[in-house]
């Protein structure tokens, strides 16, 4: 299994929400919203550098836009090793979450 920081989880699950529209501005824009945080183009951009260089995502460029003076966004997908991933670390932490919850009623 790839190691995925909690970042890269992150940036992951938001690609997987935005679907089609899953490029760089939208994502930090979808993270900020979400986790009610400020979050910068580069905290973004390089973690999807790393996660592309491990596999799993992928990037294409869609069309051209006037409103972006002609330029492409680069769309980003999850790719089949990219789910593997999520779905090993949704296991794990699932299983980490399930004793967490037998104890969080002595901090009452």
């Amino acid at each position: 299994m790839k190691s995925l920081t909690r970042k890269e989880e992150l940036i992951m699950l938001s690609i997987l929400n935005l679907k089609k529209n899953a490029y760089l501005v939208a994502i930090a824009d979808h993270l900020s919203q979400t986790t009610g945080k400020k979050v910068s183009l580069t905290s973004v951009h390089l973690p999807l550098n790393r996660l592309e260089k491990k596999g799993l995502i992928e990037s294409k460029f869609g069309e051209a836009t006037a409103v972006r003076g002609g330029r492409r966004k680069k769309i980003y997908t999850i790719t089949k090793l990219g789910f593997e991933s999520l779905e090993e670390h949704k296991r794990i932490s699932d299983l980490l979450w399930k004793e967490y919850l037998k104890y969080s009623s002595f901090q009452d």
